[in-house]
């Protein structure tokens, strides 16, 4: 893990990072600004010495029962410098009833998919997403199912079946 990087990026950004420390692994977290992170992104993925161009993934969390739940919601982000083979981790905290993050998705394309899951499952909106949509679950599913209040034998409205196309053969080969 790169506390080199945490340093750069503390040192270079001033006020992006709130709170530094280290898990039980030992390895370093940085917690950024929410307004900031767009900006600790492209700073992270165009230093010529760090080049942290690998998105790895982001994931939410949602600290409702921890001790220390203000702000809830966590987004927690993983990205992988190849040159330097090291990986750095950063988290958002973001609270409130709608919480938003701005995304990140301007900076790394692959963050697409996985804003659009963390949307999906905790509810937590990405402002300046291209295309913010469920992706894993049908539109008409009420709430977010990984949020801890979400209720253990919810039950969804039924929705007709939707027409697909032919999985098998595809387009242009059934002779339409």
């Amino acid at each position: 893990m790169s506390k080199f990087a945490i340093d750069k990026m503390a040192e270079r950004i001033s006020g992006a990072v709130i709170e530094r420390y280290e898990d039980r692994t030992g390895a370093p977290w940085a917690v950024i600004d929410k307004d900031r992170i767009r900006e600790v992104m492209q700073f992270l993925k165009t230093d010529s010495e760090l080049q942290f161009r690998l998105f790895l993934s982001a994931d939410g969390v949602d600290r409702l029962y921890l001790p220390d739940n203000d702000p809830r919601f966590e987004v927690v982000y993983f990205l992988r410098s190849l040159t330097r083979n090291e990986e750095i981790r950063l988290k958002v905290r973001v609270g409130g009833e709608h919480p938003e993050v701005p995304s990140v998705t301007p900076v790394f394309q692959g963050a697409n998919w996985w804003e659009r899951f963390v949307w999906d499952f905790y509810g937590i909106r990405f402002t300046g997403h291209p295309d913010l949509r469920r992706i894993l679950l049908y539109e008409e599913f009420k709430g977010h199912p990984l949020r801890k209040d979400y209720p253990l034998r919810a039950r969804q409205p039924l929705v007709p079946e939707r027409p697909i196309q032919d999985l098998y053969r595809g387009p242009g080969t059934s002779g339409v």
